[in-house]
């Protein structure tokens, strides 16, 4: 048998090594041998670089027009509670007049 880990992200077990890394063939993880599943968290910088987290309050640093309708997101228009995401959009949350809406993480900074 295998001593090699279970994959972190899907627990499968046909991970198998490639150099420096672990990869899992069932859904493409890629890991560091000494990587666990609480440090892969996603890992996601305001405009500044500041770490964001789950619950922050934001502030946009440049007017967003809201695709598909003829509003937009003014500077300095600040976002509560906002919830991370993977992909390109990756800020989820709810902006006062405007409703539920993506933000990408360069077009905002920590409030």
């Amino acid at each position: 048998m295998s001593d090699l880990p279970n994959c972190p992200k899907c627990q499968s077990t046909y991970t198998y090594e490639d150099r420096d890394l672990f990869v899992c063939p069932e859904c493409g993880n890629e890991w560091a041998a000494g990587e666990t599943a609480e440090e892969e968290g996603l890992k996601i910088n305001d405009a500044n670089g500041n770490p964001l987290a789950d619950g922050d309050t934001v502030t946009v640093i440049k007017d967003l027009k809201v695709k598909g309708s003829s509003l937009v997101v003014k500077v300095g228009t600040k976002v509560k509670n906002i919830r991370l995401v993977e992909g390109d959009h990756d800020i989820d949350c709810k902006i006062d007049g405007i409703g539920p809406m993506k933000l990408k993480s360069e077009f905002v900074k920590k409030a």
